[in-house]
């Protein structure tokens, strides 16, 4: 790293790329974005027009033998993410990777092999942990204001057309790694795993309702967690009204978060139970106002960076989530529930996300 600031690249100049050139800009005083990198040079060169930015690469390999980057951003589509994130690691470059960080637990365990061989690490996207209603509500629940969670319902019920899915990387496993369980949810239920921890059964159906799309358009499940909670678990792209859902209720209050693409304080509902006023002032006791997006997680993986400490979200703490995402869809394509570790390393659904394949495959 640099003695001021870090440097940072983007690799992938697509539409996910301006979110994390924002969140760069809005940590200026930390960290400069020094290079974009595309194997579409005139898009890469229209982006760092865009965000000036001083150098342009068309590959990876160009980019870490310049050696001038500290952090690298990894924007690209789903199935490229663990040969360019392996690189990083390779030339012990750390990696803030786009999610899904792999397409398969298998692919996530060899990039955990990868990454214990480096100096550097993989960080995930998983933005919405950092808000700063989901950090309050981490405390609560961690300080006991909140009692003992309960009940949790989580979902991410979107609309998306069928033009949507005529991009050739979406809407098949090999590329995007699965639907909207995979891809859409995944944000949702890391936030409901980040509250809730560990997860121990699922038992889950997957249909394929009403779009072109070799993956499920539907996903619906049950899960229990090591802490006793009980959650419903719902992703769609079949819902025109959209809308991102959480509620949390605890011995003493519900917890409801409701958002579409990322969220602010005001959209965090605190509704007490009866005679527990207090939490509803625990809540709101100097709360500051952190939206969730790209900008605050980088800002904490800053902050780890400058530490010397491991940054927020690590493969192996992403590996709950994906996990899930996994089970899921081993339960709904099974008919059977699944138990956190039974996907062991080599079985189908380790493999890849639809295993031997979808029912209507």
């Amino acid at each position: 790293m640099s003695d001021s600031k870090h440097r940072i690249a983007i690799v992938g100049t697509g539409g996910i790329a301006n979110a994390h050139a924002g969140a760069v800009r809005a940590c200026a005083d930390r960290a400069d974005l020094v290079a974009a990198v595309d194997v579409d040079v005139d898009r890469a060169n229209a982006f760092a027009t865009k965000w000036d930015i001083p150098a342009v690469y068309p590959g990876l390999s160009d980019l870490l033998a310049a050696g001038q980057v500290d952090l690298v951003h990894l924007c690209t589509p789903p199935s490229s993410h663990v040969p360019l994130a392996a690189e990083c690691l390779a030339a012990n470059v750390d990696v803030l990777t786009e999610k899904p960080p792999t397409l398969s637990l298998d692919e996530l365990d060899a990039l955990l092999d990868a990454e214990r061989a480096s100096s550097a690490q993989v960080v995930c996207v998983f933005q919405h942990r950092f808000g700063s209603g989901a950090v309050r509500l981490r405390e609560l629940a961690a300080n006991g204001v909140l009692g003992r969670p309960l009940v949790a319902l989580c979902n991410t019920v979107w609309y998306r057309d069928d033009e949507y899915f005529a991009m050739p990387w979406r809407g098949t496993f090999e590329v995007e790694g699965g639907g909207p369980t995979m891809g859409h949810g995944i944000h949702q239920f890391d936030l409901l795993l980040s509250v809730l921890g560990p997860w121990e059964k699922v038992t889950a159906i997957a249909a394929r309702q009403a779009r072109p799309t070799k993956t499920e358009d539907v996903s619906m499940a049950l899960v229990t967690f090591e802490n006793g909670a009980v959650a419903s678990v719902v992703n769609s792209l079949v819902s025109p009204r959209q809308t991102s859902q959480l509620r949390f209720d605890y011995e003493n209050a519900t917890i409801e978060l409701e958002h579409l693409y990322g969220y602010k304080n005001e959209n965090w509902t605190v509704t007490p139970g009866p005679s527990q006023e207090a939490v509803a002032s625990a809540w709101a006791d100097g709360l500051p106002e952190v939206a969730s997006g790209h900008s605050a997680q980088l800002s904490a993986v800053l902050d780890a960076l400058a530490a010397g400490e491991p940054a927020p979200v690590p493969l192996a703490e992403a590996r709950n989530t994906l996990e899930l995402a996994a089970a899921i869809y081993a339960s709904a394509f099974t008919d059977e529930p699944v138990r956190r570790g039974d996907l062991t390393r080599g079985s189908d659904y380790a493999q890849r996300m639809g295993g031997p394949g979808a029912p209507w495959s």
